[in-house]
């Protein structure tokens, strides 16, 4: 039989495993709410991890948000961050251990909020990291208030007749603002809703853990997800919202893929 013109089924009868479980993820119930985004993300994150094989080398750093206990699930070294400051903290850990792998985990209303100065910054110097970055337009795990993300017009605890933008002022575009930076090589935005967009976060977030392990500076990924908790919506609801409504405004795709700028652009002979 010519093995070319195998269907998945046909790969099933002759006992060849298609798809398995990560070894990276551990066996514990997820806190995530169903038909969050961030279990898809976490899979990924593990498989990614997995297939590079940097498990013994990686250092992943989660501040206060719905990731909280990202350790729980992903079985390499964790290191917890105040909100916000994780970029500050991967910092730390990737210049006095410039061997190991240091990628930062965060949600909008820690990056975007509280840690926009710490994340500008650090993508600004080009530090040795990776960011993944899960925005869900909102605070999910505090009770679904305004983030910075936020759009327009959008239902929140905070914002019961929309987002107003004389009362609340714009949606925050931060990975169109990075991408701005010298010390970027890769920022990218994806998402997670359908098994092609799975297939095209996993693909970015390996070039991102590449580049970091390379040296190139900072990568990013902003992952565009749901919250149908926070948005008081069914998984499937929440997702036709987010294509409808947030896929415009925040649209999927690379914004910045090279490497990071030349030192000497920036020397004072120019």
């Amino acid at each position: 039989m010519d093995t070319n013109k195998l269907t998945q089924q046909d790969i099933i009868r002759q006992g060849e495993q298609v798809y398995k479980r990560p070894k990276l993820l551990l066996d514990n119930t997820m806190h995530y709410c169903p038909g969050c985004s961030h279990g898809v993300v976490h899979r990924l994150v593990a498989e990614v991890i997995e297939e590079l094989g940097i498990q013994e080398k990686t250092i992943g750093v989660c501040p206060v948000g719905c990731s909280v206990f990202a350790y729980n699930y992903i079985d390499i070294d964790w290191q917890e961050a105040s909100h916000g400051r994780a970029p500050a903290v991967a910092t730390g850990i990737s210049r006095v251990n410039p061997d190991k792998f240091v990628f930062t985990y965060q949600g909008d209303g820690d990056l975007a909020s509280i840690g926009a100065a710490e994340i500008m910054h650090a993508c600004n110097r080009g530090e040795n990291i990776a960011v993944i970055f899960i925005n869900n337009a909102i605070y999910g795990m505090t009770g679904g208030q305004m983030a910075p993300t936020t759009l327009l017009g959008q239902v929140t605890a905070t914002t019961p007749k929309g987002r107003n933008v004389e009362r609340n002022g714009y949606p925050l575009k931060i990975t169109e603002l990075i991408a701005q930076l010298p010390g970027t090589s890769y920022v990218t935005r994806q998402s997670v809703e359908t098994s092609v967009s799975v297939r095209k976060c996993k693909t970015a977030i390996k070039k991102a853990f590449k580049n970091a392990l390379a040296k190139k500076g900072t990568s990013f990924v902003e992952v565009v997800s749901t919250c149908n908790s926070g948005w008081k919506m069914s998984p499937v609801k929440a997702n036709k919202w987010m294509e409808e409504n947030m896929f415009p405004f925040y649209p999927v795709g690379d914004l910045k893929d090279g490497d990071k700028a030349d030192p000497a652009l920036y020397s004072k002979k120019n």
